[in-house]
């Protein structure tokens, strides 16, 4: 017992019981030559071992981004936090800014500034630094950015101290003021790098949001107070704190 099927160019495969002629013949083979078939099959295979090698070249390219990204991260953390170490070290009391400034003012000190050499490490990774998450680059460019202005006010008080004292102590209490700004800055970034190589920049965003979170609800806590504050400093100062409308609105 047999059956056919139409193929094209009008010839016809039939298929039959054991006995027959075309029993035993792979089904393939009635519409692919053994040669198209192996092809076929090595292609498959092909193009399954592409994918899987792409596959395996990402994972292996992911991994050794991840791991030069942390390597940057902590070779800044330790860069900034040796130079905030420093800067508390060097930072002045309030009294003795004063009387620092004053001698300056006096033509009676000279100032001798220390040469901020604490970009070494920033310096050979800046051509690498796209490669960390963007919540972290702001906050790092920032500090560097301050560390070059105190290197550049640093050289131009120097130059001027004997010359102009008057103009030496005004940039004398712009560099306190200055050197102030940049340890605060530095203390963040060591907080950014810290929660980033913990969890990375999601790790960020939420120490971002807790913080500003903690700073609206400090500000809520203050605001009654500060306001309460200020009206009794009007009432006291013979100011009235309604409305100069007619009608009390």
């Amino acid at each position: 017992m047999s059956f056919c099927l139409p193929l094209p160019g009008s010839v016809q495969a039939c298929f039959g019981t054991a006995g027959t002629a075309d029993a035993g013949v792979p089904p393939l083979d009635l519409w692919l030559s053994p040669q198209l078939q192996q092809a076929l099959v090595a292609g498959v295979f092909l193009a399954i071992g592409w994918q899987v090698g792409a596959w395996q070249n990402r994972r292996r390219d992911d991994r050794l981004r991840a791991k030069r990204e942390e390597d940057l991260q902590r070779a800044l953390l330790a860069e900034i936090r040796a130079h905030v170490v420093g800067l508390e070290q060097q930072m002045p009391t309030p009294d003795d800014a004063a009387i620092l400034i004053e001698r300056v003012a006096t033509g009676d000190l000279l100032p001798t500034l220390p040469q901020h050499s604490n970009d070494r490490i920033y310096a050979a990774v800046i051509a690498e630094i796209h490669i960390l998450p963007g919540a972290v680059i702001d906050p790092i460019v920032i500090y560097y950015r301050l560390l070059s202005i105190m290197e550049a006010l640093a050289a131009d008080l120097r130059r001027i101290a004997r010359r102009d004292t008057e103009r030496a102590a005004q940039m004398m209490a712009d560099y306190l003021s200055l050197m102030e700004e940049t340890r605060d800055t530095g203390l963040h970034v060591m907080r950014v790098l810290t929660a980033s190589l913990g969890g990375g920049g999601a790790a960020v965003e939420r120490m971002y949001n807790e913080d500003a979170k903690a700073y609206g609800d400090e500000l809520s806590r203050q605001l009654p107070s500060e306001l309460a504050e200020l009206r009794a400093g009007l009432d006291r100062r013979g100011v009235s704190n309604r409305s100069s409308d007619p009608r009390g609105r």
